[in-house]
């Protein structure tokens, strides 16, 4: 791990929060790279020593998680999900993930609804137990 200036971390971190609030969409690197007032060979080599991956998996990782995320909560389609985290092809999506997770997106919602079983219609909310006992009719 090389060590960046406080100045240059900073801006690297900017970069890094620019591709984390539009991984749904395509960036390029030189637009990351101009965010962090770098080159964009210098930017992608002082990313990914700094942050221990590469811009691109960093994205990737981002997107693979909140597909899982979406899968798991079972509201949206493989397609709708997979255009959601910024994926044109549901080809390229599917071999991505079952390359990161290690299944297909349709056998990774099916083991979610197995461990976690079917989403409520529902909505559960937490009420603390103080605020419920002073308007219990049962005191």
């Amino acid at each position: 791990m090389q060590l960046v200036h406080d100045t240059t971390f900073r801006r690297l971190c900017r970069a890094r929060d620019l591709l984390a609030s539009n991984y749904q969409s395509i960036i390029l690197l030189e637009q990351a790279a101009r965010e962090a007032c770098l080159s964009s060979f210098h930017f992608h080599r002082l990313f990914t020593s700094t942050f221990g991956r590469t811009p691109h998996d960093f994205l990737t990782q981002l997107r693979i998680d909140r597909a899982k995320h979406l899968l798991a909560r079972g509201e949206m389609s493989i397609t709708e999900i997979c255009l959601e985290v910024g994926y044109s092809s549901l080809g390229s999506f599917s071999l991505k993930f079952h390359s990161a997770v290690g299944q297909a997106p349709s056998e990774y919602r099916r083991q979610a609804r197995r461990v976690f079983g079917f989403s409520a219609p529902w909505r559960i909310i937490y009420v603390p137990e103080c605020y419920v006992g002073a308007f219990s009719v049962w005191q």
